[in-house]
């Protein structure tokens, strides 16, 4: 049987690149997407993967996403929440909002979707949860306490569902890019880029969103049954931890 995967900010970056990656593996995939209308359509006429209009970061609204995805190509088996957004400022400048935004994009909407799919996955005994978080998530930045937190948080909903999730046949693992070429980062001043953050990467580049979406399909695959709790980093040797 086909297995069906969700991806949540599945029509632009580094979901872009998981969405195809995934249905190339074979899955149905079902790509998530919030607001760019035009990008997401041109993505689903140029890929043929079906595209579904959230929020992720609204509990209701998720509910009805994944009832409608589920009505379409069967039982969610693969969920990657990819959703991300960022609204960097010091923290002695940010505001209560812009806080609140970026934790209930890149976190709250990790509970929403997970919380949605776990009873079913645990009803088949089958489910890959992938939670892409990022190396600021890893090691903090400045400016992005808000973006540093809800990445980090990531981190620690992972440990925590694995467990949960083990004897039932559903693995729980995270993703944590390093700088992937990305619209997100080509709005970073080259000058920046070529002085202050590639100089960091051992490797000499910044990562491709397909090296991403390999890690991904990986950790989605029956090869990655006996990883669970995992954090993999996809950074160059930028944050190396043991």
């Amino acid at each position: 049987m086909t297995r069906v995967a969700v991806v949540t900010g599945g029509t632009r970056g580094i979901g872009h690149a998981i969405s195809i990656a995934l249905k190339n593996k074979g899955y149905r995939v079902a790509a998530n997407y919030a607001g760019n209308d035009a990008a997401a359509q041109q993505f689903q006429v140029e890929t043929g993967i079906p595209v579904y209009k959230w929020n992720v970061g609204d509990y209701d609204a998720c509910a009805k996403g994944v009832e409608e995805v589920t009505k379409a190509l069967g039982p969610i088996d693969v969920l990657v929440n990819n959703a991300g957004i960022t609204r960097d400022a010091m923290l002695h400048k940010m505001t209560p909002e812009q806080w609140r935004e970026v934790i209930n994009v890149d976190l709250d909407s990790i509970f929403n979707m997970s919380r949605l799919v776990i009873d079913s996955m645990r009803n088949r005994k089958f489910g890959r949860i992938i939670n892409i978080s990022s190396i600021n998530g890893r090691k903090g930045q400045m400016g992005q306490t808000n973006y540093s937190a809800a990445k980090a948080g990531a981190h620690g909903f992972t440990k925590a569902l694995a467990f949960e999730g083990a004897s039932k046949g559903i693995t729980v693992n995270t993703v944590a890019p390093g700088y992937i070429n990305t619209e997100m980062v080509a709005a970073v001043p080259k000058e920046v880029l070529d002085t202050k953050i590639i100089p960091q990467i051992p490797v000499g580049r910044l990562g491709e969103a397909e090296e991403i979406a390999r890690a991904v399909t990986f950790l989605a695959s029956d090869d990655a049954g006996f990883i669970t709790g995992a954090c993999l980093d996809v950074n160059g040797g930028h944050y190396i931890a043991l």
